[in-house]
């Protein structure tokens, strides 16, 4: 199982059934797997903004759908007010599966600031997150933190770096 299929699997199995995405070259492959899904099992939102991607999850969850986000860190600072202001305050959980650009790997010096700050700012507004090294690993961890974010009734997320997208 390469690095692509394990996260698509494990949303498979994880019961998420709605998914909004801002492009990145990390997730592309992903991306393109839920593309091509039914909406019957499914539904695919494309979004510009990771807030809006937020926003659209949220109304989504209180439809009764089972959420994610597929968006990369420089995104996050964009997020944050809505993560507070509408997953805390309504308790709204949401699987955020984040590529983790400006660390290891990293070729692009524009990436980096984000990159040190990504762990620090998920710490500060009490997001939990995790941070698999191999598929096998992810598969697992895109599960459980769906299920705790269930649990919770606030986003979990998943942060993959540069190391872990070598396995795709």
């Amino acid at each position: 199982m390469n690095a692509t299929e394990a996260i698509y699997k494990a949303i498979k199995k994880s019961g998420i059934d709605f998914i909004t995405s801002v492009p990145c070259a990390n997730l592309s492959n992903l991306l393109k797997l839920v593309v091509q899904c039914s909406e019957k099992e499914l539904i695919h939102i494309p979004v510009t903004r990771e807030e809006e991607g937020i926003g659209v999850c949220a109304g989504a969850h209180l439809a009764g759908k089972k959420t994610a986000i597929l968006m990369q860190n420089s995104g996050l600072g964009n997020s944050i007010n809505a993560i507070g202001s509408l997953c805390k305050v309504y308790q709204i959980p949401l699987t955020m599966i984040i590529s983790h650009r400006g660390d290891l790997k990293e070729k692009i010096p524009a990436q980096i600031p984000m990159g040190q700050w990504t762990k620090k700012l998920l710490e500060t507004v009490e997001i939990p997150y995790y941070c698999p090294k191999t598929p096998e690993e992810a598969y697992k961890l895109v599960i459980y933190a769906s299920e705790l974010s269930t649990t919770m009734g606030y986003p979990v997320a998943i942060l993959l770096d540069g190391l872990y997208w070598e396995y795709d």
